[in-house]
């Protein structure tokens, strides 16, 4: 075995070795280090694992959790652009958490892609590499006159031909490259290409394995009986109606909440139907109400330290001809995926094994460990393909709970969630409110603009770096946090996925007031950060204006057809560029989207396939919740409990969507989360194109009341 460092642009180990069938196996560490800030500064690091055998057979393991986001397939291809193979022979397979060979195990933060792409084609092109060299030694020729493709290595001078199977028990013993030449864009094979998910065809069979396909022999099937709300605790449990009930295995109180082990789901869940049990408050229990109205309260109060001061807006605000105000609103959401939360765990006196649907593996497996006393070197975690996380998934309350149970049963448990345990036992979107103010002079130039934002448990509210910071004068973000009993968490675009409307509507009111065109007035403040720029600018100024330029072509903006409304946005998050152009009809005295045209910088497409499907599904997602997700509460209990009372976007509400990439060429950025947040508000400017309506609280329909009247 050979362990060498190489020395890439990061830090990077490789370790190599012969297997012994007579293949090699080639394990990357590759720590990368994203440019998104403190939001992805722990999440951003990722890895690669190849193996080839023998026979030929060559396999990439899969790191990264798949959540549908399509990595298990994207990230691969990265690795076999370099190394060379034949795509459709490939075998890909999922990793489980292996903090030694892999450093970024994570679904969340837009981050997989931009984390992996030099790092993992570095992979690839060093086994390349290595194969080569293996191949001219054998030969003795030299490596310059051998070229590696599909699979194999060839020599045309001699017409010889060895494929890497053949090469890899003796590629393993050579020194590892400490540079590679990766390829150039125009030499490509892969990547670009739009490849087809590498489960698709076990997904449609039936055949891929989900969390809540997983079995054991001898498992128990677990559900949980939690507080109806929170702020309570239980006062006392009569669990002898639910012990009688066939099939029921067990039941056991931990903390506040009584798990009920079955046969099967169905049993555990009659099991918990019998139970009686009292809880007790201390009377001071949340409601939405009082969640508004002090927010409301906070909202009119400084904060000691903002989060971004840029000269000062007090003068400005004073000596304005024109100052415009507005609050925006949105509700906790749940995250709703189709697969609710569930978790294998089979825990013994010294070990621990963990199996199911996770975003994040490794503070999964560290919170497990600090529950149960087990060193983490004794606890293995493997991931499944989520039905959807949405950020929910990020959190490892469910992990816990299932290791918990397994060592108070002292049996393999998985637990499962029910729908209405999954929408009301947390974690949610928090509830948010901001207020934007914005100081205009004679000549309707921005001379001060003012944030200020509250949110329940979410720390900061605000991206204190978001354009038009930077490009006026003066100023002035400031967030509150208000403390909660009710849990919350990241909900696809943390933060981002609501401060986008809010931010774009805004500027969307001044464009109003100014008798500016709206996409004219955000080229306007770009060329003023360009040209003069205001403290630190996190954006960059060239790539926004095209990517606003190209939505604004593309949808041909401010010529639309008679009877058609245009709204526009532009947002930049995760290090994406995103401009959305609405289109709306009004029929019946209500806005129906006609069309939504989406330009988007995220540097190269790695797979254009996948990457419409994020895109698309990013634009339906936002404009669903914006429309009708709405989670309220009432003494510390959600009003929502299923999709009955809490609507999701259907098929026939979703638009025509077209998507559009500016060919820049520059490393690829995120794009699980980056159209979700602005298109909301690209359509709330539609609406005021067409009423004069200013839409500023979601939901826009609650309970069936009309958008507009």
């Amino acid at each position: 075995m050979k362990n060498e460092i190489l020395n890439v642009d990061r830090r990077q180990f490789l370790r190599v070795s012969a297997t012994l069938s007579g293949g090699m196996v080639l394990g990357f560490n590759l720590a990368a280090k994203g440019a998104e800030g403190a939001e992805l500064a722990a999440e951003n690091t990722l890895n690669a694992y190849i193996k080839i055998s023998a026979d030929n057979v060559i396999t990439i393991f899969a790191p990264n959790p798949e959540s549908g986001q399509n990595v298990k397939t994207s990230l691969p291809m990265l690795v076999a652009e370099e190394l060379e193979c034949d795509w459709n022979k490939l075998v890909v397979e999922q990793a489980g958490l292996d903090s030694v060979k892999y450093t970024r195990q994570v679904a969340g933060g837009s981050g997989s892609i931009p984390s992996s792409w030099k790092p993992f084609r570095t992979a690839g092109a060093t086994a390349r590499e290595m194969l080569i060299k293996a191949a001219a030694k054998r030969w003795n020729v030299d490596a310059s006159t051998c070229k590696a493709s599909m699979g194999k290595v060839e020599h045309a001078a001699s017409k010889r031909s060895s494929t890497y199977g053949e090469l890899a028990a003796e590629a393993a013993t050579l020194e590892v490259p400490k540079d590679v030449k990766l390829k150039e864009a125009k030499d490509f094979k892969i990547i670009g290409k739009s490849l087809t998910n590498v489960d698709t065809r076990k997904i449609i069979t039936g055949k891929a394995e989900f969390g809540m396909d997983f079995r054991r022999p001898g498992m128990l099937f677990a559900v949980v009986a939690r507080p109806p709300a929170f702020g309570k605790k239980i006062k006392s449990v009569d669990d002898s109606r639910a012990k009688k009930k066939p099939g029921v295995q067990q039941v056991i109180q931990f903390g506040d909440k009584v798990a009920v082990l079955a046969t099967s789901t169905w049993a555990a869940l009659q099991g918990r139907e019998a139970l009686r049990i009292e809880y007790t408050d201390d009377g001071k229990l949340e409601s939405t109400a009082d969640h508004n109205q002090r927010m409301k309260e906070m909202l009119g109060k400084t904060v000691e330290k903002p989060q971004r001061k840029d000269g000062d807006i007090n003068p400005a605000f004073a000596s304005a001809a024109k100052v415009l105000e507005m609050t925006f609103e949105c509700p906790f959401l749940p995250h709703a995926p189709m697969e609710p939360m569930n978790f294998f765990a089979h825990v013994t006196a010294d070990k621990a094994e963990l199996i199911g649907p996770t975003q994040n593996p490794t503070p999964a497996r560290k919170q497990v460990s600090d529950l149960l006393g087990i060193p983490e070197s004794n606890i293995s975690v493997m991931m499944t393909r989520m039905g959807g996380g949405f950020g929910r998934r990020l959190n490892a309350d469910f992990v816990r709970e299932a290791a918990e149970i397994s060592k108070l049963a002292k049996a393999p448990v998985q637990v499962v969630w029910t729908r209405e345990d999954d929408m009301t036992g947390g974690i949610y979107r928090p509830a948010c409110q901001y207020t934007y103010r914005a100081a205009l002079d004679a000549q309707g130039k921005i001379t001060a603009f003012h944030l200020r934002g509250v949110g329940l448990n979410v720390g900061n509210p605000t991206r204190e770096h978001n354009f038009p910071a930077g490009a006026v004068a003066n100023y002035l973000a400031e967030g509150h946090n208000l403390e909660s009993k009710v849990t919350t968490g990241p909900w696809r675009a943390p933060v981002h996925n609501f401060l986008a409307f809010a931010e774009q509507s805004f500027l969307d009111e001044i464009a109003n007031a100014t008798g500016k065109d709206p996409v004219k007035l955000r080229l306007e403040l770009l060329e003023q950060a360009k040209a003069a720029p205001v403290g630190d600018v996190r954006y960059n100024v060239d790539r926004f204006k095209a990517t606003v330029e190209l939505a604004a072509q593309k949808a041909n903006w401010g010529k639309a057809p008679s009877g058609i409304f245009q709204g526009f946005s532009s947002y930049f998050s995760f290090n994406t560029y995103v401009a959305q152009v609405v289109e709306i009809k009004m029929e019946d005295g209500q806005p129906k989207i006609h069309r939504v045209v989406c330009a988007v910088d995220c540097g190269v497409v790695i797979n254009p396939k996948a990457a419409f499907n994020q895109i698309e599904g990013g634009i339906v997602d936002g404009i669903g919740h914006a429309m009708y997700g709405n989670l309220s509460f009432t003494d510390g209990a959600p009003e929502q409990s299923n999709f009955d009372s809490y609507r999701l976007i259907k098929m026939a509400d979703t638009p025509k969507v077209e998507v559009y990439f500016v060919e820049n060429g520059l490393d690829p950025t995120g794009l699980g989360e980056p159209t979700l947040p602005p298109v909301s508000a690209a359509f709330g400017n539609a609406v005021f194109k067409a009423t004069g309506t200013r839409l500023k609280k979601q939901p826009f329909v609650i309970e069936g009341k009309k958008i507009i009247g």
